[in-house]
C-alpha cells in the first residue's frame, strides 16, 4: 500500500518537527520519507554541500543519521500506534561501507514487523527489549540496487 501525497506529507511533517524540536542533526541533513508500509521503511538524505565530505560523497555522520533515523522512524510509528510512553535509545551501531555515497542515498528499513513485535514485547514483559535492526543504503541514481553500506543498530526500548 502506496502512501498517498497527504500521509508522506504529514510523515515529513513530524520529521522536521522532531529534527526542529529534538535532534537538529536531522533537520540539517534534510531528510525526506520516500515510503512507509507494513514491510519497509525507506527514507533518503540527498547528497548536497552539507552532506558531502572532502571526496564529494556522501559523509559517515550523514551516513549514520540516516540508519539511525529510518530505524528511529520506524519505531516511533510503532509506538505512536501502541499509544503507550516508551522511550527508544540506540544501544550500538555496526556500520560496513562497500562504496562510495556519490548522490542522494537512500536508507531501507525492511524489518517493520520485528520492530512492531519488540514493541508489543516491551508492552507485555515491563522490560527493557534490545534488537538488532539490519539497514541497507543504496544510491539508486548511480549504482542501482547496488548497496553502498549496511549498518546494524540496536534498538534498546522499555515502558516507563
Amino acid at each position: 500500500m502506496a502512501l498517498t501525497f497527504k500521509e508522506r506529507f504529514m510523515h515529513n511533517l513530524y520529521l522536521w518537527y522532531f529534527g526542529l524540536t529534538k535532534v537538529r542533526m536531522i533537520l540539517f541533513c534534510r531528510p525526506k520519507i520516500v515510503d512507509i508500509s507494513d514491510e519497509k521503511v525507506v527514507i533518503y538524505i540527498p547528497l548536497n554541500r552539507q552532506t558531502r565530505n572532502h571526496v564529494k560523497s556522501m559523509y559517515i555522520g550523514t551516513m549514520t543519521v540516516g540508519a539511525d533515523l529510518v530505524t528511529g522512524l520506524t519505531a516511533m510509528l510503532s509506538i505512536r500506534r501502541s499509544k503507550r510512553k516508551i522511550v527508544l535509545i540506540f544501544k550500538d551501531l555496526n556500520s560496513t561501507f562497500l562504496k562510495r555515497a556519490e548522490g542522494d542515498t537512500y536508507f531501507t528499513c525492511n524489518h517493520v514487523k520485528d520492530i512492531d513485535s519488540a514493541v508489543r514485547k516491551v508492552i507485555s514483559s515491563k522490560e527493557r527489549v534490545n534488537l538488532n535492526v539490519p539497514v541497507t543504503a543504496t544510491v539508486p541514481d548511480k549504482f542501482g540496487e547496488e548497496l553502498v553500506a549496511e549498518f546494524t543498530i540496536t534498538l534498546s526500548m522499555k515502558e516507563y
